[in-house]
């Protein structure tokens, strides 16, 4: 039952109507047996710095971030933790009770977690990440950290630059506009392929890890198509999951209940 002290958590985006993050956290919350709430909030383009700082006023105890506003989300908190302030990025935010806001970014760690779900370590491998936005970011810096060689193409040239100056180590790459690429692992962290977009961002070949960092639908045409050629798939509810289960636990202090978190977000 939703009471007067039932604590409020959040996502923010544009769009998030698919997300699966309320049915994550709220299993989460009651598996846990704990008074929480967790909603989604559509947050048009270039608000979300103000909806972060409106957070203390209106109670909430902690969101996550999506895209578009990671980068206002960072410049929106009082404190970063160093993976954020290193990526200039936030995907969660923690507000403590005397209203300060804690920005960190998960992405990276729970990226890392669901391949080692998978059996994989990239320590050592070539990596193409597709995308410079927040998440890929955090990728790239977790990929880099971890040992793996990165490489980052966009359709922007420049934002793929800008990526590679804020994160050392990761190199450029030009944009894959058809055919396969020659990374053992490639990275898919663009939105292309989600909802009713039937697009593919890279040909998969048989010898590859090929990653998906969009989650709806569960079975991307990159998915499916890297199925169809004996490539190794690893769809995006892995890391959905495990960054959720950090952000969940930043937020509690409670240890996130997996097992729970999995099965609602399947």
């Amino acid at each position: 039952m939703i009471t007067g002290a039932t604590k409020l958590a959040a996502v923010i985006g544009s769009p998030v109507r698919h997300s699966r993050s309320p049915a994550i956290h709220n299993a989460a919350f009651a598996a846990a047996g704990l008074d929480w709430v967790y909603v989604a909030l559509d947050v048009a383009p270039g608000a979300g710095y103000d909806a972060v700082r409106a957070l203390p006023t209106l109670g909430i105890a902690g969101i996550n971030v999506t895209m578009p506003h990671k980068a206002d989300a960072a410049r929106a908190c009082d404190v970063l933790t160093p993976a954020a302030a290193g990526l200039a990025s936030v995907n969660t935010v923690i507000v403590h009770p005397d209203g300060t806001r804690v920005g960190d970014s998960t992405d990276g760690e729970g990226f890392l977690r669901s391949l080692s779900d998978e059996g994989l370590d990239p320590c050592g491998h070539s990596v193409l990440v597709l995308g410079a936005g927040g998440a890929a970011r955090a990728i790239a810096a977790a990929l880099v950290g971890c040992g793996a060689h990165v490489a980052v193409a966009a359709r922007r040239d420049r934002a793929a630059a800008e990526l590679a100056d804020a994160v050392a180590g990761v190199e450029c790459a030009l944009w894959p506009s058809s055919g396969s690429v020659g990374a053992e692992i490639v990275v898919n962290a663009t939105p292309i392929g989600m909802g009713d977009d039937a697009n593919l961002v890279v040909e998969p070949r048989a010898d590859q890890w090929v990653v998906d960092l969009v989650y709806h639908p569960v079975e991307t045409p990159l998915i499916a198509r890297a199925q169809t050629v004996g490539a190794r798939p690893i769809g995006g509810l892995g890391m959905l999951v495990h960054q959720a289960a950090l952000s969940f636990e930043a937020w509690t202090g409670v240890a996130a209940p997996l097992d729970a978190m999995r099965t609602a977000a399947q």
